[in-house]
């Protein structure tokens, strides 16, 4: 079980914004690429280390991620280019946020760990880069599944498939660590954890992929 599982009582939540982009004439893709807007404004700011009003832009970009869907379901509109879009740029915010914190200069493993001096630039960046893979093959497995077994239902506009609920980190709880650790100041250990959990969730989806198909 994950957070991915409980997406439908999130947008619920989320229909009277909803109501707003429908009334302003947004359209469904305009409301994603808002979402990319804001997460790119985010990863400007954790470069520049503003951590808290970084997280506030994730936040945005986060909840209109979520609202993108409600406006294509509720006027009409929903397309597999609109699915399709809303991968790509959920895949774009996750990189270049985690990739902003990385570029940012800040310790992030050789705060905790004592590190030889010399390997200190690349023991940081080598935990950001396992960050991002394991944000995106995390991921990267459902599309796949997809394409190879052929699940084809669809709920709300999305897949619906058996992966949606296996793995114990998805990508909601990257935004909510990544979120957290901007707020608190704990935005290095927010990547530590993202890098650890992504990882072991996607073996975990490999693990119950080998075992059932």
């Amino acid at each position: 079980m994950n957070i991915t599982a409980l997406r439908p009582k999130f947008t619920g939540c989320l229909e009277p914004l909803a109501n707003i982009f429908i009334r302003l004439r947004f359209t469904p893709n305009s409301v994603s690429m808002l979402s990319l807007l804001a997460g790119i404004g985010a990863a400007y700011l954790f470069f520049y280390q503003y951590f808290v009003s970084g997280a506030i832009l994730l936040f945005i970009s986060a909840v209109l991620d979520l609202v993108d869907g409600t406006v294509a379901r509720k006027t009409g509109r929903e397309s597999k280019f609109g699915a399709v879009f809303d991968w790509i740029v959920d895949k774009y915010v996750d990189s270049i946020v985690i990739l902003g914190i990385g570029l940012s200069g800040i310790a992030i493993i050789s705060g905790y760990f004592p590190i030889p001096p010399q390997y200190i630039p690349a023991a940081d960046f080598a935990v950001v880069a396992i960050a991002i893979i394991g944000s995106l093959m995390n991921t990267f497995i459902k599309p796949v599944v997809y394409a190879e077994v052929g699940f084809e239902k669809r709920e709300d506009g999305k897949i619906d498939d058996p992966l949606e609920r296996v793995g114990f980190f998805g990508r909601p709880e990257t935004i909510i660590f990544l979120i957290l650790g901007g707020l608190t100041g704990f935005i290095a250990i927010a990547v530590i954890l993202v890098a650890v959990c992504t990882n072991l969730s996607a073996l975990q989806r490999i693990i119950y992929l080998y075992r059932h198909l």
